[in-house]
């Protein structure tokens, strides 16, 4: 395996923000073409081929004689990396501890693993030590011996002094959950500014550990599971790890001046949606709470939708019509997550602040989830916290609560009694979509005035700002002029008073 450090830093930094890719062989090994023989390991995947791994993975085993001539490391990088889950239950019913597991599961397997075991253990707080007792330590190398896994994924965020005591305890690459998160982001980052806010996230986790890890740093790099270190390694984050804090307070600098202009540049786009006057609406909420889908139902736009955690971290604005002809423009948010990594709220903040940029939020909730009501605190915990570092107030929420078609009866009773006016529908079957919408309109209503305008013909262009902008109740030429019947923007509607009159009961109107 080459020595990251034999690259050039500079060199390998630019092409890893870049690609975000694993990185090519150094010039000093230019012979040995290992293309034809080694597949590539789950990290270099897309999501797509990553998800035909898993299916295979479930209905085909490699024989023996398959791999008699290939070593370990190459047989690993032939299927996906195979992980042990291990959390510590220190508070809430064991339903809830299984449910975050759960969920710890489906994170894992988002990032490209298998999950085989899941241990956890009741404790009053975690180990300083080891995270989990001494006793658990042993029981968990037990597994790790019976099922050969590659990795240990803890849900929770590890100390380096806990890590390095399990990594050596068990002889097995560890990560933590904020690791996990981290990576599941890097593989998902489509744009320049997505992929530059992963980059920051991962280097600031690393830079509070360096001095801890010390030299089991390189492990962190390499671990079990291949060259590119597999889950929760990946991403441009990885290439930093051999670096001292010097150089990552150097490149963190380097990174934060570019998502500045980044996000000067997404401060100007958000100022001319707000300047046109047409509302702004933000879909936010837990992450696969079904937010695209709930777009796509709402407008009709191909938003991608796939049935996977974090989906969608580039903002998406579409513009589309409601019902009553009123123009409107939905932005599509970064799910949140339980214990989102206080790095990564840090990173998207730009992005996050579409959020108190909208007219109104529709704060989605998955209704088919078990504890619906935990997604809603932990999304309100992130929002809280973004709202405090801005400043700002935080704009208009309705809450609605997705996926009523796969909801428990019992659990949405129980959301109906502790969430006051949320709205229940389904983005797949079309159940209560309606409702939503005429509840949109009801809420844009009240941002809008209702007036009467009497235009000269010569005001064509007004007239076509009304239709773009606003709600043409009716419209009628008299020898007057034109009289509208409209409904718009506050700011429009203040800009045009002049215009405005009232109709008198013989019909003619009447300046105001």
């Amino acid at each position: 395996m080459t020595d990251v450090s034999e690259h050039d830093h500079d060199d390998l930094l630019a092409r890893a923000f870049r690609d975000n890719e694993p990185q090519p062989p150094t010039p000093e090994d230019p012979g040995t073409d290992l293309s034809g023989l080694i597949t590539p390991t789950t990290g270099e995947l897309d999501l797509a081929e990553r998800n035909r791994a898993r299916r295979g993975s479930s209905s085909t085993e490699i024989r023996a004689s398959d791999t008699e001539d290939i070593t370990e490391v190459e047989y690993r990088k032939l299927r996906l990396e195979q992980v042990i889950l291990v959390g510590v239950w220190t508070e809430g019913s064991a339903a809830e501890v299984e449910a975050n597991m759960a969920e710890l599961a489906a994170l894992a397997e988002t990032a490209g693993a298998e999950v085989l075991e899941t241990l956890f253990q009741r404790r009053d707080k975690p180990d300083p030590g080891t995270y989990i007792g001494s006793g658990k330590v042993q029981e968990l190398k037990d597994i790790i011996a019976a099922t050969d896994a590659d990795t240990v994924i803890c849900d929770g965020e590890l100390s380096p002094g806990q890590l390095v005591a399990l990594e050596t305890a068990l002889n097995t690459k560890v990560i933590d959950r904020t690791m996990l998160i981290l990576d599941i982001f890097a593989q998902h980052a489509k744009s320049k500014e997505g992929k530059a806010q992963v980059s920051l996230a991962q280097m600031e986790y690393l830079y509070s550990r360096v001095r801890g890890w010390g030299g089991n740093l390189s492990r962190q790099a390499g671990g079990r599971a291949g060259s590119n270190g597999g889950v929760g390694l990946r991403g441009p984050g990885e290439t930093r790890i051999e670096a001292d804090r010097r150089r990552l307070r150097t490149d963190m600098a380097k990174l934060r001046r570019e998502l500045s202009g980044m996000k000067m540049a997404r401060e100007i786009k958000r100022h001319r949606r707000q300047s046109s006057t047409i509302p702004q609406i933000a879909i936010a909420g837990y992450t696969n709470a079904g937010k695209s889908s709930l777009i796509n139902a709402l407008t009709g736009a191909g938003v991608l939708v796939e049935d996977a955690l974090f989906a969608t971290l580039d903002p998406t604005t579409r513009r589309a019509e409601l019902a009553d002809g009123r123009a409107v423009v939905f932005t599509d948010t970064v799910g949140f997550v339980r214990h989102l990594p206080t790095q990564l709220i840090e990173a998207f903040k730009s992005t996050l602040e579409e959020v108190l940029a909208a007219d109104l939020v529709l704060h989605v909730v998955d209704g088919s989830d078990p504890f619906p009501l935990k997604q809603i605190e932990a999304v309100n915990k992130v929002i809280y916290d973004i709202v405090k570092k801005s400043g700002e107030e935080a704009p208009p929420e309705l809450i609605v609560v997705n996926k009523i078609d796969r909801a428990d009866p019992l659990v949405l009773a129980e959301l109906r009694h502790a969430v006051d006016d949320a709205v229940y529908v389904s983005a797949v079957t079309g159940e209560g979509i309606p409702e939503l919408e005429a509840r949109i309109e009801l809420f844009l209503n009240s941002l809008d005035d209702h007036l009467v305008l009497l235009l000269p013909f010569t005001r064509g262009d007004v007239i076509s700002r009304l239709h773009e902008y606003g709600t043409v109740r009716s419209e009628e030429y008299t020898e007057h002029g034109t009289l509208i019947d409209v409904r718009l923007p506050r700011s429009l509607a203040t800009e045009l008073a002049e215009f405005a009159v009232e109709p008198e009961s013989d019909g003619a109107p009447e300046a105001s």
